[in-house]
């Protein structure tokens, strides 16, 4: 499932912020309970040339795999935590919404770090 097949709109629905913290969620959690990568579970196709180097760096990937995702999460999941949105403070006139800020960066929100992560997690 990707970032774009969750709906979303401002009235009660899931913004950016929350659809992405809920697909890394599901990406760390799905790492998690894996059964451990390696040569007997994946399925490490054959390369062209058989040469030992590739195929130990293949093993050496799958092995590691698991728990890289599981760290990425992580970490994509700690930076969600630091760039959320927050009241920009001042007046709003009329029915347009309040300004609001990145509650790290103070950038207008969304911040590019949202943006970024957004658009190449999705």
């Amino acid at each position: 499932m990707s970032i774009s097949d969750m709906s979303a709109s401002a009235e009660g629905q899931l913004d950016d912020h929350e659809r992405l913290r809920l697909y890394i969620e599901g990406v760390r959690e799905r790492a998690i309970k894996a059964v451990p990568w390696g040569p007997d579970t994946v399925g490490i196709p054959r390369q062209a040339s058989e040469s030992a180097l590739l195929r130990i760096n293949d093993v050496a990937f799958y092995a590691n795999a698991r728990q890289e995702v599981t760290r990425f999460a992580e970490l994509c999941l700690s930076l969600l935590q630091l760039h959320h949105p927050r009241d920009g403070g001042g007046l709003s006139s009329g029915a347009a919404p309040p300004t609001q800020r990145c509650n790290c960066c103070m950038l207008r929100w969304p911040c590019p770090t949202l943006r970024d992560m957004v658009r190449l997690l999705d």
